[in-house]
């Protein structure tokens, strides 16, 4: 996401840095660069206007100028007032505020914003937090809208819930007794898409808000429209009481300005974004991390959330004292290679690494993702148990048939072996000192 906006971020700093020191000229100069740059990610023309006057007031006002850390100041500068932009601080999702009854979680949106794969998404999240979600169907009008509810459910073991779709006072005291029966805490209401807000929608979003007492009304935006998603949200913070943004298909051709633009037209907190097709491609909103994510500063906070998403703290023990013990065989290779993949596109890891976001290109971050991981695991797979946990056995006319049951070549099999040895060398340095003290390695 933003990969354009980043690159043109990075290269105006670029030069700044370059000069060592800044004067009044070259700050004019980055900011101009900056604001062309966020224009042209359909970022508001008021919310550009207000940013880099802010950043260069505050430079100007720094000792900025001429400072031997004047560049750095600048990008420092800018990281903080975008961070102000994107609103501040995470701003988390409200719970009901008895424990006896589940929080309610309403999701509005126009046709096509990715509503009801956003509510599959959003329980997932709540189930890994220990949450016990309980999906609700409540279009009426999209056909087999309940039924793709309810194959969602079924696709990820979900609880979901389909009831009188034509009495919305009925469906919500059938769907909030559903919950308490299941001991549901979280209910995630799915309503219908609208193509326009006209009275008989604004009018039936009321009737939906005075059903449900929602504690939270989210209203999802598709980031591929650009200002229209600004247009959109106020639209219906006018219909009815939104509590907070989910912006969908930030993976796609989308140049971000919703993004940059929503929190600061309407005051509202943007609080999830969808980075993929994928069940877990969510991530709740961390305005300081999007802004470091944006100006290729790295999300190192996020990158260790995944991580331990994937890579439970027994696993790293385990695999600890196997790499200590030097008994890493290539079924731990291929495990590990697995748990990296889960953790999403490598494109998407590499921009989390503080340094590495403007290589993805060079390092061809989607040919890893289709290629290089299914190779892979094809070549370990077509081993047998004895060659999978030593190696060392596989000569010249078994490294043939191996590349002949994976559909590779002899010097592929080479190649990951080689990957493999050097990854167990790397690992056999990281099980000594501090770094086996830290994974709890005896």
């Amino acid at each position: 996401m933003f990969d354009a906006l980043s690159e043109k971020l990075q290269r105006a700093f670029s030069r700044l840095q370059s000069h060592g020191t800044v004067t009044e000229k070259d700050l004019d100069e980055a900011l101009r660069e900056v604001r062309v740059a966020l224009l042209e990610a359909d970022v508001n023309f008021r919310v550009v206007r207000e940013l880099i006057g802010a950043v260069r007031e505050r430079a100007l006002g720094a000792d900025v100028l001429r400072s031997l850390t004047g560049p750095q100041q600048v990008i420092a500068i800018v990281n903080q007032e975008l961070t102000k932009v994107l609103g501040g601080s995470q701003a988390n999702l409200a719970a009901a505020p008895t424990p006896s009854g589940p929080t309610v979680i309403l999701l509005l949106g126009l046709k096509g914003a990715g509503k009801t794969t956003f509510a599959a998404k959003l329980a997932l999240h709540l189930r890994r937090q220990g949450a016990k979600p309980l999906l609700v169907a409540a279009d009426p009008y999209r056909v087999a809208a309940s039924e793709q509810l309810q194959a969602l459910g079924r696709q990820h073991n979900l609880a979901t819930f389909a009831g009188d779709l034509s009495d919305l006072r009925r469906l919500s005291k059938e769907a909030l007794a559903e919950a308490r029966r299941v001991g549901a805490t979280a209910l995630i209401v799915d309503s219908a898409g609208y193509l326009q807000l006209d009275e008989d929608v604004v009018e039936e979003l009321k009737a939906l808000e005075g059903s449900f007492a929602p504690h939270e009304t989210l209203l999802v935006v598709d980031a591929m429209t650009g200002q229209e998603a600004v247009h959109v949200a106020e639209e219906f913070g006018k219909a009815t009481k939104v509590t907070g943004f989910v912006l969908t298909k930030l993976d796609g051709d989308a140049r971000g300005g919703a993004a940059l633009s929503i929190r600061a037209m309407t005051g509202l907190p943007i609080k999830f974004i969808g980075t993929g097709e994928r069940a877990d491609a969510l991530e709740a909103f961390h305005p300081e991390r999007f802004a470091s994510r944006i100006l290729g500063m790295g999300d190192v906070l996020t990158l260790v959330e995944r991580a331990q998403e994937q890579i439970g703290e027994e696993d790293v023990v385990a695999l600890g004292r196997r790499m200590k013990t030097n008994q890493m065989d290539l079924n731990d290779f291929v495990s590990q290679l697995q748990r990296v993949r889960g953790m999403g596109p490598i494109g998407d890891l590499l921009g989390m690494i503080p340094g590495l976001g403007g290589m993805k290109r060079q390092l061809q971050a989607t040919q890893l993702d289709d290629t290089f991981f299914r190779r892979a695991e094809a070549i370990v797979f077509s081993m047998t148990p004895e060659e999978r946990r030593n190696p060392e056995v596989i000569n010249g006319s078994r490294r043939r048939r191996i590349a002949a049951g994976s559909g590779t070549t002899p010097q592929e099999v080479n190649q990951l072996l080689k990957q493999w040895k050097e990854a167990k060398r790397v690992m056999q340095m990281m099980a000594s000192g501090r770094t086996a003290r830290m994974l709890g390695i005896r």
